[in-house]
Parts: structure tokens; C-alpha cells; sequence
């Protein structure tokens, strides 16, 4: 993590829905090099957070500022070349090649109703050899795994040239092997020195990439801090409502026994 100014900032931001907060005013930063994670049960309003931080809901009250300029003031394709996004699943109907689907990333760059061109499609294929998955670059996406999905939607986001990435829940529904690919490229763009903010329902994968954890209950942010101090079986079991041992015997063995 560096020491250069936040990418993103929260201030004293309330979240909700027609204008019914969804809880206390929270404030966060993400900087340049940094993995933010967060935990939190279903319906404590991460989807929520990341809606307003993303700009597609208006705050209640607060302030949400991108590389130092208030958010509403940025037009949508200001915003994509500064922060990109990956949801959790998307839907892919048509048979796109993987390498034209990844060039639609460059969007925000290209003037209006104009298509991805050369450039573009160059552009794409570097993202695509970054993640190590250029040889899918000529496949339809109709054919890939779960995993290799997810990691063209990381390449096709990698595209936008954005600073800062966010990811809603990436890991979910893929198994073993591809959690720990999308995990290792998480890391990996961070040390790149991109900010990275992404949600998780598994504790052990925010210890394994994030540099800061925040826990999140009733729309409110509990605690932020440095991942392994944040992340305890005392705090993750009053978070989640169940046993402490349970959730220290579920945790790396190196977090447990510092607690």
C-alpha cells in the first residue's frame, strides 16, 4: 500500500433507499496499491454501499469523492475511466469472442456511438495476457468455465485503464482452484499499484489478499483496521452470530493464534 492521496473517499456517507437510511454515517478511504475488503452478512447493505459508491444511488447524506473530485459532479464516463467495476456475475447472451467482449471495456474512452477499434482490440488482448488468459482470447464466452468467465470480466474491467477496481463478491460460486486464481490476480493488481475494494462472505480469502478489512452490520460500518486485527474469531463471530471457536477453527492458524 502506498501513501499517495485516496482513489476513493467516503465521508460521513448514509446509505439507503428512498431517502430511508439503512443506518449510522460511515466514512472510508481506499488508496493506490491497496486491497479493501469487506465482510458482512446478506442484508447488511454491502450491495447498497456499492451502489452509492459506484454513483448508480444517490447518497441520503455525506460525500463520495473520486481521485479528489466529488462523485455527482462526474459524468458517467469520467467515472469509467477512473473506476471499474466487476460484478458478480453478468449476463452474457450473445456468443461475443472473448477478446471483443473485453474491448467493449474501452467504451468510456471512445467517442459517441463510435466502436472499439485496433487500439481496442490490442488494448484487450494485453489485459487478456496479463491475467494469463490470452489463449481464450479467440473463444466464444458461451464455452468458458465459471472461472474463466470471471476473469474476462476482470479483463474487459482491466480494459477501462481505470485506478480503481470493484469486485462484488468475485470468488462466489466458482470452485477451489479458480477462487485461488481470481485471488492471486486481485493481489497481483494491487501490487501493480491499483486500489481495489472487493466483498467477500468468506473471511479466510479477505485475510488472504487484503490489507485492510471492513466489517459491516445494519448498514454501518463496525470496525476498519489492518486485516489481521480486524479479522478475529471474537469479532467475526459477533458479526455473523455464531461461535467464536467455530469461526477460529474455520480461520488460518496463524490469525487464531495471535488473537
Amino acid at each position: 500500500m502506498t501513501d499517495h492521496p485516496a482513489l476513493l473517499e467516503a465521508r460521513k456517507l448514509t446509505i439507503g433507499h428512498s431517502r430511508l437510511a439503512l443506518g449510522a454515517p460511515l466514512s472510508l478511504t481506499i488508496a493506490p496499491g491497496e486491497v479493501l475488503c469487506l465482510l458482512g452478512p446478506n442484508g447488511c447493505g454491502k450491495t447498497t454501499l456499492f451502489r452509492t459508491l459506484l454513483g448508480l444511488l444517490p447518497p441520503i447524506a455525506g460525500q463520495v469523492e473520486l481521485c479528489g473530485q466529488p462523485l455527482h459532479l462526474q459524468d458517467r464516463n469520467a467515472r469509467a475511466r477512473q473506476l471499474a467495476y466487476v460484478p458478480q456475475s453478468a449476463p452474457l447472451a450473445f456468443a461475443w469472442r472473448v477478446q471483443e467482449l473485453v474491448a467493449m471495456g474501452r467504451a468510456a474512452h471512445l467517442g459517441l456511438l463510435a466502436t472499439p477499434g485496433p487500439a481496442d482490440e490490442d488494448i484487450a488482448l494485453e489485459c487478456l495476457h496479463e491475467l494469463g488468459i490470452a489463449a481464450l482470447a479467440t473463444r466464444t464466452v458461451n464455452t468458458l468455465s465459471g472461472g474463466e468467465r470471471q476473469l474476462v470480466l476482470i479483463a474487459r474491467a482491466l480494459a477501462q485503464r481505470a485506478q480503481l477496481l470493484v469486485m462484488d463478491e468475485p470468488t462466489a460460486s466458482l470452485d477451489f482452484g479458480n477462487q485461488l486464481r481470481i485471488l492471486d490476480t486481485v493481489r497481483s493488481l494491487a501490487d501493480k499499484g491499483m486500489g481495489v475494494l472487493l466483498s467477500t462472505h468468506q473471511p479466510q480469502h479477505a485475510l488472504q489478499v487484503a490489507d485492510r478489512i471492513a466489517l459491516m452490520a445494519h448498514g454501518t460500518l463496525q470496525a476498519v483496521g489492518p486485516a489481521h486485527q480486524i479479522a478475529t474469531p471474537e469479532r467475526l463471530a459477533q458479526l455473523y452470530g455464531v461461535d467464536a471457536q467455530r469461526i477460529a477453527a474455520a480461520l488460518p492458524a496463524s490469525q487464531t493464534s495471535s488473537t
